[in-house]
């Protein structure tokens, strides 16, 4: 780029426990007009599915925001809500999950996917059919569970048992025992119903990349307990195979998105026929991001921390994959920079910048993050506008080192 952009797209993820999508894209926004004060800033905070997203499309279609108390994680009430959409999406709730199972909502000393149910997800979507939704999209992400979505299933009246006939606990550990699923005491509302589970189409149930192996260490699971919850998806993968109703054709164990939040969308896509799509097919239908795209000079995308999970579905590779098809260059501003960072820019990211100039501690980088990234992207402009500068300049003719000796 040898032109000062003119129009700026600013197309970020939220930092999970820190800020929204939102309010990254307003800080990152600030920094660039610190520099560039005239130009065109298009904000479209992206969302996943994970923390936040209920918000973000209830405020991007003109929605509303139900708020109920239901099951957390660990069994003790917390409060949640979901999104009922506006405008064109009138008769779409979102529902999700973070809300309900997030890990966030896990206490450090009780962190165990082994024992933390969905449940409350299965509450949130009850309360979505009582307010008359039609469509139900469900957002997977930043889950503190790894049940196979079973908890969810038993809070909308499936009934999960054991080889005695007895209804199974709570958690991943409890679908070592599972034998049947019977799914005639489901809410009646269910059927007229479309039900949506927007996820990350890299995550399985089982197997070497399944939920337990790649996210159950990050939940609080140890390699013990990971064998075993692996072991235990596998054999609920069997009963909703069985005894659910998604084609048997469909792989619950190892196709596509069925590993969605700790396997809850294996759960949904069994147990109520819910279509598993692609997150960003779904999450973006309330904005046409490649025309934003098109219209851009310079894409700014944002994350809490780019490292080697990026490229695998996430909100930075997703809009990089868009700008690249269009030519455009992109920047990503983090959090943290981790392990194979520099992988990202084989999927389209040209710079990553952190937003940490200086030691801090975690709680000191989450209280700064607002000040951190509007800093960032303003050096991050600064260093750009040098380099357009430097692509203006009329590069004579080299001169010579050495003169020669006659």
């Amino acid at each position: 780029m040898t032109q000062v952009p003119g129009r700026i797209l600013v197309a970020p993820s939220g930092f999970k426990e820190s800020l929204s999508a939102e309010q990254v894209a307003d800080a990152i926004a600030s920094g660039v007009r610190r520099v560039l004060p005239g130009a065109v800033i298009d904000r479209v905070p992206v969302v996943d599915g994970g923390e936040g997203s209920a918000r973000t499309l209830a405020a991007a279609t003109g929605g509303r925001l139900v708020e109920r108390t239901v099951t957390g994680p660990v069994g003790l009430p917390v409060t949640a809500v979901l999104a009922l959409l506006g405008g064109e999406a009138k008769g779409t709730a979102v529902v999700e999950m973070a809300e309900a199972a997030g890990l966030r909502l896990v206490p450090q000393d009780l962190r165990d996917p082994g024992a933390t149910t969905t449940r409350g997800v299965g509450e949130l979507i009850r309360a979505a059919l009582d307010e008359g939704a039609k469509r139900i999209l469900v957002g997977c992400g930043d889950s503190g569970t790894c049940d196979g979505g079973a908890g969810a299933l038993q809070a909308l009246g499936a009934r999960i048992t054991d080889s005695s006939g007895a209804e199974i606990g709570d958690g991943g550990n409890a679908l070592a025992d599972v034998s049947a699923l019977d799914l005639s005491g489901l809410d009646a509302r269910l059927s007229g119903v479309d039900i949506f589970v927007a996820c990350n189409p890299h995550n399985v149930l089982t197997g070497p990349r399944g939920v337990a192996r790649v996210f159950g260490p990050q939940k609080g699971a140890t390699p013990e307990q990971v064998d075993v919850l692996d072991a235990a998806l596998e054999r609920w993968a069997g009963v909703l195979s069985r005894d659910g109703v998604q084609p048997k054709s469909y792989d619950l164990a190892t196709g596509s998105c069925t590993g969605a939040s700790g396997g809850l969308g294996a759960g949904l896509a069994g147990g109520l026929g819910a279509r598993l799509m692609p997150r960003f097919e779904v999450m973006l239908d309330h904005v046409d991001l490649d025309a934003l795209v098109r219209l851009a000079d310079l894409v700014i995308t944002a994350e809490g921390s780019i490292d080697e999970q990026t490229p695998h579905g996430k909100v930075p590779a997703e809009v990089a994959r868009r700008a690249k098809e269009q030519g455009k260059p992109v920047f990503a501003l983090a959090g943290t920079i981790g392990r194979h960072a520099r992988d990202v820019h084989d999927i389209g990211i040209d710079a990553i910048v952190s937003i940490v100039p200086l030691p801090l501690t975690l709680e000191e980088s989450i209280a700064r993050s607002p000040q951190l990234l509007t800093d960032a992207a303003e050096r991050s402009m600064r260093l750009m506008m040098i380099g357009c500068q430097l692509g203006q300049v009329e590069h004579p003719e080299p001169v010579p080192l050495l003169r020669s000796v006659s």
